[in-house]
């Protein structure tokens, strides 16, 4: 299991290089002067963009651009923010945080509820509860975010009143918590502020049902499709004919060779919302890294934006070597091949 692991971590190391390559280039090539987006509609003297270009390292070639970023990079070094010098790894914590835990809570319910349509579709295949259940996926996958969003916070928070509809806390308790270690969740149970964990737990309810309905199809119809292929196996036939229970073939026999592809797909869509929350951010006017990364890229924040694409990079690799992980503990057949 140790080599499988370390295989998977040296693979890791030409896409992560690659990816500083890429993010350097790519965002050098957007148009505009850094300077002047710095300082606005203001007029700057020659010799003071001179001295602001050399200041913020870019006047130099852009080979040597990219070593001195990628020595800073092996150094742990990245970076400060151009436009308010604030360390970009700290920003990144802050901001980060509140979107894993809207991933993480996204990804449950998308898991609980997709593994559990799932299976109730694969075991009723062809009667109308199948139909309703992968109809409502489809559906569900269907549906784009910017259009779910509206109309989750016109029925549940301006029609109904339930629930609030953006940010992360109200407005009356903004005041009286604080983020624990960039974490809302952790700074309202510490809070001595009455209710202000369960009114941040209102704030996370719409964005997080908003953020799973493409990754809760997914799920599902992969679970169904994966449990069929398995029902089909001789081996299944086989526990059948012995007489073991329906419940025990399907936890025990079932689920575990169906949990590959399962497990595949939580850590695909896991990924995918880490990455592509931007959205659902913008519309629930959450504080993610997303909105972060949008604002360093209008202000043409050039520390900001590479180098928090490539923490995000980092993160989504750290989960995809988590999924290898898991392969072979779930499969012993799988590390046996990798060696």
């Amino acid at each position: 299991m140790f080599s499988f692991i370390c295989k998977r971590i040296l693979l890791l190391i030409p896409i992560y290089i690659g990816l500083t390559l890429s993010t350097f280039t790519l965002v050098r090539m957007v148009p505009g002067d850094i300077v002047q987006v710095l300082m606005g509609e203001r007029m700057v003297d020659p010799e003071l963009h001179a001295q602001a270009m050399k200041r913020l390292g870019l006047d130099q070639p852009l080979p040597v651009q990219y070593f001195d970023y990628l020595t800073k990079i092996l150094k742990g070094d990245f970076g400060n923010s151009f436009r308010d010098r604030s360390p970009v790894l700290n920003d990144f914590f802050s901001h980060f945080v509140p979107t894993l835990e809207l991933a993480i809570c996204a990804i449950l319910i998308a898991s609980v509820l997709g593994v559990s349509f799932g299976i109730i579709a694969a075991l009723k295949r062809g009667s109308w509860l199948d139909y309703t259940l992968m109809s409502a996926s489809l559906a569900g996958y269907s549906m784009p975010i910017y259009l779910l969003g509206p109309i989750l916070t016109g029925i549940f928070a301006h029609y109904l009143g339930l629930l609030p509809v953006s940010g992360v806390i109200s407005v009356m308790q903004f005041l009286d918590v604080e983020p624990y270690y960039g974490s809302w969740l952790l700074g309202s149970f510490f809070s001595d502020q009455p209710g202000a964990f369960w009114d941040v737990i209102k704030h996370f309810i719409l964005p997080s049902i908003a953020l799973s309905t493409i990754p809760l199809a997914m799920i599902a119809r992969m679970t169904r499709s994966a449990i069929l292929e398995v029902l089909g196996e001789d081996y299944i036939r086989t526990a059948k004919a012995k007489g073991l229970s329906p419940t025990r073939i399907v936890l025990v026999h079932v689920m575990r060779n169906a949990l590959i592809t399962v497990v595949t797909v939580i850590g695909l869509q896991m990924a995918t919302l880490l990455a592509g929350a931007i959205l659902t951010e913008t519309i629930f006017s959450w504080p993610g890294v997303g909105n972060w990364l949008l604002d360093g890229f209008h202000n043409r924040d050039y520390p900001v934006v590479q180098n928090g694409i490539l923490l995000v990079a980092t993160a989504l690799m750290l989960i995809s070597l988590l999924v290898d992980i898991l392969y072979g503990l779930i499969n012993p057949r799988i590390r046996h091949a990798a060696k």
